[in-house]
């Protein structure tokens, strides 16, 4: 007994010893116990909006302080005219825009109603029904508590309007989060193996006393999965498209322009993973257990980034499937063309040329 208890402590200290395993043990569980609950919540709040109120009476006024000081919503712009909407929604960070109707007081003091449109970006369904919901409720207290000795209580209707997605599918949120998502962990993981291959099979040393450049040798790695990986996203974009009824209302060039790109910035992490490792075992585990969650997380494929802390929401702009969700909703649903996503494109360079630098230097490190 007394052998199998020195057995056990012996082991107690082989494992606190292992900073990596100490950090496994107890690290990961709570890492991700706080990511879980602070990312998966179906509140909302700050939510960007737009007003076009075309009364501009005090009763609007009174009913857009209302609904800002509600805590759930965040007043991006005031709209001059209808033109405007649409050119909002395309940019990005506005949910979802409320209409007032003109003489909004004047018809609600003299016939008893007035009328609302409430119009919200519907690309991400969940949240655009849960947006109209907060909405129609407070605009539904305030108009019982404007006049509550009325013997006919007044009446604000309000219209609903779902844009980009009327009949609120789920697919069309799943089809751009699924399609980023596998292209990161497909690239990443084919990639992220390919230089540890060669150190476990013994032929680094061949590439070691060729002529090629880190450079030459980084990109001959990358190009023949861009190529393959090429074909995985034309294969989601059709069955998303004929399969699930996803609409491509943009330029299908741009798109799978912006899709190589992507497909590119996956490539050359996976070659950065493969540089810093030894192994393919443990890049394979970099691979897939460090980008799947953040990905599925941090990327505002299912979860609205802006109901997340501030800390997580600056960590999220690091996420590459971030910037290229954004990129293919604004092209596939909302129609618009390069002059609204140039922005998330120059950060998907940017990070493409940042993984390509570090990856060249982390391999001359290895070459002397």
């Amino acid at each position: 007994m007394k052998r199998f208890k020195g057995f056990v402590i012996k082991e107690f200290y082989h494992i606190f010893r292992d900073l990596r395993t100490v950090v496994i043990l107890f690290g990961i569980p709570i890492a991700q116990l706080l990511l879980f609950g602070y990312v998966v919540t179906n509140e909302i709040k700050d939510a960007k909006i737009a007003i076009y109120d075309q009364s501009k009476d005090y009763l609007t006024s009174k009913l857009t302080q209302k609904i800002l000081s509600s805590g759930f919503f965040e007043l991006e712009k005031n709209l001059d005219s209808y033109i405007d909407i649409e050119k909002s929604f395309k940019k990005g960070k506005i949910k979802e825009i409320i209409i007032f109707e003109p003489n909004f007081a004047k018809n609600l003091e003299k016939n008893g109603t007035a009328n609302i449109q409430i119009i919200a970006d519907a690309s991400e369904p969940n949240t655009a029904n849960m947006l109209t919901n907060y909405t129609s409720a407070i605009i539904n207290t305030f108009s019982r508590d404007i006049n509550p000795l009325a013997q006919q209580p007044l009446q604000i209707i309000t219209e609903t309007r779902m844009q980009y997605n009327p009949d609120l599918k789920g697919v069309y949120m799943f089809v751009p989060g699924i399609m980023a998502m596998l292209l990161m962990l497909i690239s990443a993981l084919m990639t992220s193996i390919s230089i540890t291959r060669e150190k476990e099979l013994g032929t680094m040393e061949v590439l070691l006393v060729s002529p090629l450049k880190p450079i030459q040798i980084i990109i001959g790695k990358v190009t023949p999965y861009v190529l393959l990986s090429f074909i995985n996203a034309i294969v989601i974009l059709l069955i998303g498209n004929f399969v699930f009824g996803v609409p491509i209302q943009g330029s299908i060039i741009l798109l799978l322009a912006e899709s190589v790109l992507f497909i590119l910035v996956a490539l050359t992490l996976g070659i950065l993973i493969s540089c810093a490792t030894n192994s393919q075992q443990i890049a394979m585990m970099i691979s897939l257990v460090a980008l799947m969650l953040p990905t599925i997380l941090l990327s505002g494929f299912i979860f609205p980034i802006e109901n997340m802390p501030l800390v997580l929401q600056w960590l999220c702009q690091l996420m590459p499937p971030k910037w290229f969700i954004t990129i293919i909703k604004t092209i596939m649903l909302k129609g618009a063309g390069f002059d609204y996503v140039w922005k998330e494109t120059l950060v998907l360079i940017g990070m493409m040329c940042f993984f390509i630098i570090v990856s060249v230097k982390k391999f001359k490190i290895r070459l002397e």
